[in-house]
């Protein structure tokens, strides 16, 4: 159908990949490892080329054939990579995660626009696809003012194990990174941000409850930017098993999150790196998982409480973790509307501007990723 590159060929990137030569893409990965670009090239029957997104002038001649590119690199590579898709022509999605990146990326729109290309950052789950459901929630109650806005979501090991009721699904720095931030909200109709790792609540689940919520940075994208003035309240938290979030409060606490190399005997070491660490070595992975979310909006406005609102549970396939599929598969999603011109408007935007739940939620469906109407 089109031209597209998959730079990075980790869990994320593996199956965007897949789902995108599944619909029909000319597909070719790239990565620095040529080893891993090689094997799931060969695995998918695709093209793979070497390229080094800390290197980004060298992308270009990557990117120039192509359409469009899915960026599942590092965070901190990202207005890079972005920067070089605009130089060559094509249309850029990514998975987001930091909002100073992402503020950055959306920099580019000016000269997204004069290129006819999309930039569009934070295409993965959160920020991402319950994003998109929030917007969602909010156009479903019409025009006024919206009380409140909530997102809760969390991917999680369907059997706990450890203190931390938590398995290492993807990189730990994008982990930590999330708990290191601070979180945008809207509070009384203004933008401002609280600590992360705080305000946590009970949340109740039917098969997979109680869990705890706790506020983590850019699992909200644009939202609160988009919406100051009309929505007086509004926050994203992520989910767990209870216990996670005191613990790593802790660790906040004392400085295990700090970035600064500190001397320790001979060796020289940021705190942060050795926790890193520790969670690489120790924490356990690959076992089944269950990605949950919640959306919701609130307003009393005509003399009556309305609510509009979503849910999702998506569980191991077989084949990708749920994690891997609610990450991917909504950034697959978009790239295929780009391509067929459903989602035309260059320029860049977080995927919550960029989409509406009615033209995304069909191409999910496909995969079995289903949101369903869930309210408070």
């Amino acid at each position: 159908m089109t031209g597209t590159v998959v730079l990075g060929t980790g869990i994320v990137g593996r199956a965007a990949a897949w789902d995108l030569v599944r619909r029909g893409h000319g597909v070719v990965v790239a990565d620095a490892d040529r080893t891993a670009a090689a094997a799931l090239a060969a695995e998918l029957g695709v093209a793979w080329e070497h390229a080094d997104a800390a290197r980004p002038e060298t992308l270009l001649e990557l990117l120039r054939p192509a359409d469009l590119i899915v960026s599942a690199v590092p965070y901190r590579l990202g207005l890079g990579v972005a920067s070089a898709a605009v130089d060559a022509g094509t249309h850029y999605l990514d998975f987001g995660g930091n909002p100073a990146v992402v503020a950055e990326q959306l920099a580019l729109d000016e000269a997204a626009r004069r290129a006819g290309v999309a930039v569009i950052p934070d295409c993965g789950l959160a920020p991402g696809f319950a994003n998109v459901l929030a917007e969602a929630d909010i156009a479903a109650l019409g025009g006024g003012p919206i009380e409140r806005v909530a997102l809760r979501v969390g991917a999680l090991p369907a059997e706990p194990t450890g203190a931390l009721g938590y398995q290492l699904a993807f990189s730990p720095e994008g982990l930590i990174n999330e708990y290191a931030e601070p979180c945008e909200v809207l509070r009384d109709g203004r933008l401002t941000t609280v600590e992360p790792l705080t305000e946590l609540e009970q949340v109740e689940w039917d098969d997979w409850g109680p869990l705890e919520a706790f506020h983590t940075a850019g699992g909200s994208s644009a939202l609160a930017r988009r919406w100051e003035g009309r929505v007086a309240h509004l926050d994203y938290k992520t989910l767990r098993y209870p216990g996670h979030g005191s613990i790593f409060r802790a660790l906040y606490e004392i400085g295990m999150f700090d970035e600064a190399p500190r001397r320790y005997g001979e060796a020289t070491v940021s705190r942060r790196a050795v926790l890193l660490e520790a969670l690489r070595s120790e924490l356990p992975a690959g076992a089944p998982d269950v990605v949950l979310v919640r959306t919701w909006a609130e307003t009393g406005g005509s003399g009556r409480r309305r609510t509009a609102g979503h849910q999702v549970v998506d569980r191991h396939d077989g084949r990708f973790s749920a994690l891997a599929r609610t990450t991917a598969f909504p950034a697959t999603a978009l790239a295929d509307l780009i391509a067929r011109s459903v989602v035309d408007a260059p320029g860049a935007r977080t995927m919550g501007a960029a989409v509406a739940a009615d033209d995304l939620l069909p191409e999910l469906a496909q995969l079995g990723l289903t949101a369903v109407p869930w309210v408070p």
